[in-house]
C-alpha cells in the first residue's frame, strides 16, 4: 500500500522524485493554481505559458509532465488538470481534487515519492487528495511476472519498479501536528486501503476466488480488525433451510457460504446491516450467457466485497455505530446438479420461488440473506448487489441505481453518494409491475416484465425485507467493474463502487445525523 505522508515542506524545497501541481481552465487558457506558486516562480512566473505550448488546457484528466527547472528539488513537475477556475469565493469541488490528485498518481507508477501541492483550503481538502491519490496509486499486478516487463530486459524497462504504484504520496499544504487533518489522513488512508483490498477481490480470477476462499479472506480480516464473523458452510445453509443460497451454488463444484461478519461499539445506538450479493462467477447457470457476456462475471461478487470493505473500514474508523455485513456468496454454474427453469426453491423465509431464468440468480441469494438480515432487527438495511443489466442500460456504466421502502431513507443514500463523489440515481418501485412475477407454482418467480428489469428486481428483494425496517437497494451493475480507459482515480477492473457511500452512511449514523 502506498504511504502517505503530511509534510510542512514548501513545493520549492521538498526533496521528492516527482512534484504534482495543479492547473485550472480558465478563459484564455490554463492558470496556475493555488499550491504551486513557488513552482510558478522557478518557471520565472511562465509556468502557465508553457503548459499551454505543450497543449495543457487544465481541464479535467489533463496531465502534462515537464523537466523541473533549477530551483526545484525534485527532478519532475507533473501539471494536473481541475477543470474550470472557480467562481469568485468559490473553491474546487473535492471530487475535482480527487480525480485530479488520482490522475497524476496513475501517472506515476513506478515512481518511489511524489510530493502533491494541489490546492488545499481545508481539512476538506486535504482528505480528498490524499483519498485521490492513493486510489489512483493501485495496480493489480498479482498475476504478472514483473521480473519480465513485457518480454524485454527487465534492466532496461524498469524491472520489478515498472508496475508497482507510486510509494509514497507526500501532501503539501496540510498541517502534520493538526488533529483534524491527522485525523482526516488516517480516514484517507483506511478507506483507501478497504477500497483496493475490495478492487483486489475483484480483480481475482475466479479459479482462485469462489466463496470458501472469499470467506477465508474475511475470516482473516475479522481476526485482525477483531471483528465477529460466523461462516455458515453447505451443511449449514441445508440445516437451516437457505434454499435460495443453495440452488444457486448447486451447480457448482465449489459450495456456498454465507458470512456474518459484525462490528459493535459499546456506545452505538444504531445498527446497520449491509447485504451483498456475491457470485464469485456468474456462467448464468442453465441459462447459460452467450459468448461475450461471461468473461467478466468475476466481477459479480463486488457486491459483497464492498460489504465486506465497508464494514472493516467502519471497525478501522472506531465509528459509534452497529454495522453487521452479510455476504451471500455462491458460484451459478451449469452441471447435473444445477437448478433448472423451472424448479421451485423454497426460501429462508419460507417463501417459494418459481426459476424463470438461473441467470437471475443474485436476487436468489440476496432474499436469503436479506430475510436473515431482517430478523436482528437493524435500523436499516442496504444491500448492494451487480444486480441488472437493465439498470445499465438506464443509468449507463458510471451510476448506481438507488432503490427502496423509504423515501427520505433512499433520498438521504443519495445525496450521501454524490457528496463522497459517487454517482447514482433514486429510482422508484411501480407497484404495477410486481404482479409480472406472480407464479402459478410458487409464491412468486424470480423473472417479471422484461421492460424495467432493474426495477422488477427491486420489488422482488423488497418481498423479503422485514416490516418496519428502512431497506435501500444499490444495483452496482454498472460501475462496479470498469472495461473502458482509466481515469481519475478509477482503474480497468475492479473499482470499489459504493464503499465510500456505505461508509459515510455509516458516519451519519453515529453521529445521529439519520433519524
Amino acid at each position: 500500500m502506498t504511504a502517505l505522508t503530511l509534510s510542512t515542506s514548501g513545493a520549492a524545497t521538498l526533496r521528492a522524485d516527482a512534484l504534482v501541481v495543479g492547473i485550472a481552465k480558465g478563459l484564455g487558457g490554463p492558470v496556475v493554481a493555488a499550491g504551486a506558486e513557488a513552482v510558478d516562480k522557478a518557471f520565472d512566473g511562465k509556468l502557465a505559458s508553457v503548459l499551454e505550448t505543450l497543449g495543457a488546457s487544465g481541464g479535467e484528466g489533463d496531465l502534462t509532465k515537464l523537466p523541473a527547472p533549477s530551483g526545484l528539488k525534485t527532478p519532475l513537475v507533473v501539471a494536473v488538470g481541475l477543470g474550470p477556475v472557480p467562481e469568485k469565493d468559490e473553491t474546487f469541488a473535492a471530487e475535482a481534487l480527487r480525480r485530479a490528485a488520482g490522475t497524476a498518481a496513475r501517472a506515476l507508477t513506478g515512481v518511489k515519492k511524489a510530493g502533491f501541492a494541489l490546492p488545499v483550503e481545508s481539512v476538506e481538502d486535504a482528505e480528498a487528495v490524499a483519498e485521490g491519490a492513493l486510489l489512483g496509486a493501485y495496480n493489480f499486478t498479482a498475476y504478472q511476472d514483473q521480473n519480465q516487463a513485457d518480454g524485454k530486459d527487465a534492466k532496461k524497462t524498469g524491472g520489478k519498479d515498472a508496475k508497482l504504484p507510486l510509494a509514497e504520496v507526500v501532501l503539501l499544504g496540510a498541517k502534520p501536528r493538526d488533529k483534524a487533518f491527522k485525523a482526516a489522513a488516517e480516514r484517507a488512508v483506511a478507506l483507501a486501503e478497504e477500497i483496493n483490498r475490495a478492487r483486489d477481490l475483484v480483480n481475482t480470477p475466479p479459479n482462485d476466488l469462489y466463496p470458501e476462499s472469499f470467506a477465508a479472506v474475511a475470516q482473516a480480516a475479522a481476526k485482525e480488525h477483531g471483528l465477529k464473523i460466523q461462516i455458515l458452510d453447505e451443511k449449514a445453509l441445508v440445516k437451516g433451510n437457505y434454499g435460495g443460497i443453495l440452488g444457486v451454488g448447486a451447480g457448482s463444484a465449489h459450495g456456498p457460504r454465507l458470512v456474518r461478519i459484525s462490528y459493535t461499539h459499546a456506545k452505538a445506538e444504531k445498527s446497520l446491516a449491509y447485504v451483498g450479493k456475491g457470485i464469485t462467477y456468474d456462467s448464468g447457470g442453465i441459462s447459460l450467457k452467450p459468448a461475450g457476456h461471461n468473461e467478466t462475471m468475476k466481477c459479480d461478487m463486488a457486491g459483497a466485497a464492498a460489504v465486506f470493505a465497508a464494514v472493516v473500514a467502519v471497525a478501522r474508523l472506531g465509528l459509534k455505530v452497529n454495522v453487521t455485513g452479510w455476504l451471500a456468496l455462491a458460484e451459478n454454474m451449469p452441471s447435473g446438479t444445477a437448478t433448472r427453469p423451472g424448479d421451485v426453491l423454497r426460501m429462508y423465509s419460507g417463501k417459494t420461488v418459481e426459476v424463470l431464468n438461473t441467470d437471475a440468480e443474485g436476487r436468489l441469494v440476496l432474499a436469503d440473506a436479506l430475510t436473515r438480515a431482517s430478523e436482528e432487527h437493524p435500523d436499516a438495511i442496504v444491500d448492494v448487489a451487480t444486480l441488472t443489466g437493465a439498470m445499465m442500460m438506464a443509468l449507463g456504466s458510471r451510476t448506481f441505481g438507488i432503490m427502496g421502502n423509504d423515501e427520505s431513507f433512499r433520498t438521504a443514500i443519495h445525496e450521501i453518494a454524490e457528496e463522497v463523489g459517487e454517482q447514482s440515481w433514486p429510482m422508484p418501485l411501480p407497484a404495477e409491475l410486481r404482479k409480472g412475477m406472480n407464479s402459478d407454482t410458487a409464491d412468486i418467480a424470480n423473472m417479471g416484465e422484461r421492460m424495467g428489469g432493474g426495477l422488477v428486481a427491486g420489488l422482488f428483494l423488497q418481498e423479503f425485507v422485514g416490516e418496519d425496517i428502512a431497506w435501500a437497494h444499490l444495483d452496482i451493475a454498472g460501475p462496479a467493474f470498469h472495461e473502458a480507459a482509466p481515469y481519475g482515480y478509477t482503474h480497468k477492473g475492479g473499482t470499489g463502487s459504493s464503499i465510500r457511500t456505505l461508509v459515510k452512511l455509516a458516519e451519519r449514523t453515529a453521529a445521529g445525523d439519520l433519524g
